[in-house]
């Protein structure tokens, strides 16, 4: 199990610096994980870039959610592998669906064109499709360098049995990448029994604020949504029904 790849999935410079100090050979740069991950700044990009000397992957998710995406999305993710992959980025981390739980070839396509000569990792997007093997087969005719994947299964280690159907389906053509609830309880068992050659994992720790200063009657932090079939999004109707109150008075 030596020649395993760890892939840490980190959301700051300072957790990619973190990862790669503790032995990652690639870190998957993200922001918003407690949304499933989105794109993150171009600054953050540049200095993990100047700070790693392992594999430096992008995340290009425009928002939590589904990964059904609208043409003003795809636009926004398009723009964001030019800014990344011209920022350094060694690959890029992407994926998409239509509505009935499809791999979006064509957005699909649209977003590998951009990312030009970059290795491509298809996301968990992979786990949220109707039919893994159909997915699996869709992407390798794309030509996708690899798939992240708990099997399908809320973790890698509940997935198990997929996870090793679909490392003898790739059969090399492609990699799966295992990841979901990953950690030093579980990584051996995982990797022994399904055959995956790389793995997925945050490997975090709380870290208490230095702020020696706190107001306890500010909280920023909004509650998550329920699901991933749900998210919030600003409505016109309600922004102006406060713009004509204001205006009456």
């Amino acid at each position: 199990m030596l020649d395993t790849l760890i892939e840490a999935c980190v959301d700051s410079v300072e957790s990619a610096t973190q990862a790669q100090a503790g032995g990652a050979r690639r870190v998957e740069l993200c922001a918003a994980l407690s949304e499933g991950g989105t794109t993150p700044s171009l600054g953050t990009i540049a200095l993990a870039r100047e700070r790693l000397g392992v594999g430096l992957f992008v995340l290009i998710r425009p928002r939590g959610g589904d990964f059904r995406y609208s043409p003003e999305e795809y636009e926004t993710m398009v723009r964001d592998v030019t800014v990344a992959r011209d920022a350094g980025a060694d690959g890029i981390v992407l994926g998409a669906l239509t509505p009935d739980g499809q791999v979006d070839r064509d957005g699909v396509r649209r977003l590998l064109d951009a990312a030009g000569p970059l290795p491509v990792t298809f996301h968990r997007a992979f786990d949220a499709s109707r039919d893994l093997d159909e997915a699996l087969d869709v992407l390798l005719g794309l030509g996708v360098q690899r798939v992240l994947t708990s099997g399908g299964e809320a973790t890698a280690l509940e997935g198990i049995p997929a996870l090793t159907r679909l490392v003898r389906r790739a059969a090399g053509r492609l990699g799966i990448l295992a990841g979901g609830g990953i950690d030093e309880s579980n990584a051996r068992q995982i990797v022994r029994e399904t055959g995956v050659r790389e793995i997925h994992l945050r490997g975090t720790r709380p870290r208490l604020s230095t702020m020696k200063h706190r107001n306890a009657r500010l909280i920023l932090g909004k509650p998550v949504v329920a699901d991933d079939g749900t998210r919030l999004v600003t409505d016109a109707g309600r922004v102006r029904a406060v713009v004509n109150l204001l205006a009456e008075t």
